[in-house]
């Protein structure tokens, strides 16, 4: 398949690049793909100009700082259709993609941010330049707050990570076959990362605000489980048990008209805690004066204390311990 016209505008944004708090860059030169491509410079717009100069910037900021033999590229850039002498033309789309973004370049000088390296090119620059890489880190501190009981922190990171977020990534690219697996494989932490900052506002206490985004969510993508069973929590902490056990019964037969599968354990096991009306799913900000009552009563009879949690990122649909 071979790279289509596009008449989108790429903006560059460059700057010192000096590091901010969390170890992201701060007014580094950026290079966007988590929506149309855009790379910016001071605010005005840099345009790049043809569909392969293009392809090539998005092949290169997927994998900043690592080197694509030209084979590689080639085939990318070509859908396996390659014209007569392909080094040429590749050369001739690094070319035009060197000037524009080092237009003060001279003439003879290599290449300082597609970079001629053994055998192929290289975009030299710092990784956290590109908002895939940024977004990417930032979900998984997220995921690792969650996992350490820190749901506000995990919330803050994870709200982060995601407005990054513009649009498909590679929008501009969508049908390009280089595009398929790294725009599937974003797309999928995307939905991860939102999934882990919904457990992190259930864990605080937000499931009155989440229910109405959790119904557009699982509209959206009604096969994840997950999302299925923190809208089903979410809705239960909002008094309506009835709403909860009905969208349980949906889930059941949408997996079943559309996989021929059963719901998981995990969300078997909700079902039938909400059917016990189970105290521990009413939440952390529920179950903690409960978990005081149950500690005073164990300090006077001398029952040795039995845990009553775990960290939320190793909570199942259910939000019980995996």
């Amino acid at each position: 398949m071979s790279v289509r016209r596009s008449q989108t505008l790429i903006v560059v944004k460059r700057a010192r690049g000096r590091h901010g708090p969390d170890g992201g860059m701060v007014g580094a030169m950026e290079f966007l793909i988590l929506g149309p491509l855009s790379v910016t410079e001071d605010g005005g717009a840099v345009d790049v100009p043809g569909a392969r100069p293009r392809a090539l910037l998005a092949l290169l900021a997927l994998s900043p700082g690592q080197v694509l033999s030209a084979d590689r590229l080639v085939d990318e850039l070509w859908g396996g259709a390659p014209p007569a002498h392909a080094a040429n033309a590749l050369q001739a789309a690094v070319s035009r993609l060197r000037r524009a973004l080092e237009p003060v370049r001279g003439a003879g000088e290599p290449g300082r941010l597609v970079a001629a390296r053994s055998g192929g090119y290289a975009l030299e620059v710092d990784p956290e330049a590109v908002d895939a890489v940024r977004f990417e880190r930032l979900a998984a501190l997220g995921r690792e707050a969650l996992g350490g009981g820190d749901a506000r922190r995990a919330e803050v990171l994870l709200r982060e990570a995601l407005d990054l977020w513009r649009g498909p990534a590679l929008a501009d690219f969508a049908g390009e076959l280089f595009a398929e697996a790294p725009s599937a494989r974003l797309e999928e932490l995307r939905l991860a990362a939102l999934e882990d900052r919904v457990e992190a506002g259930l864990a605080l206490g937000g499931h009155g605000a989440l229910v109405g985004e959790l119904q557009a969510l699982v509209r959206e993508q009604p096969l994840r489980e997950r999302l299925r069973g923190q809208l089903m929590r979410a809705l239960y902490r909002s008094g309506r048990q009835a709403d909860a056990l009905a969208l349980y019964e949906a889930t059941r037969r949408v997996l079943a008209e559309e996989l021929g599968l059963d719901p998981g354990p995990e969300l078997r096991r909700l079902q039938r805690a909400m059917l016990a009306q189970d105290p521990a799913l009413e939440g952390p900000e529920a179950v903690a004066p409960a978990a005081r009552r149950a500690g005073q009563a164990r300090a006077a009879t001398g029952s040795p204390a039995v845990p009553t949690g775990c960290p939320a990122a190793a909570a199942g649909p259910s939000g019980a311990c995996r």
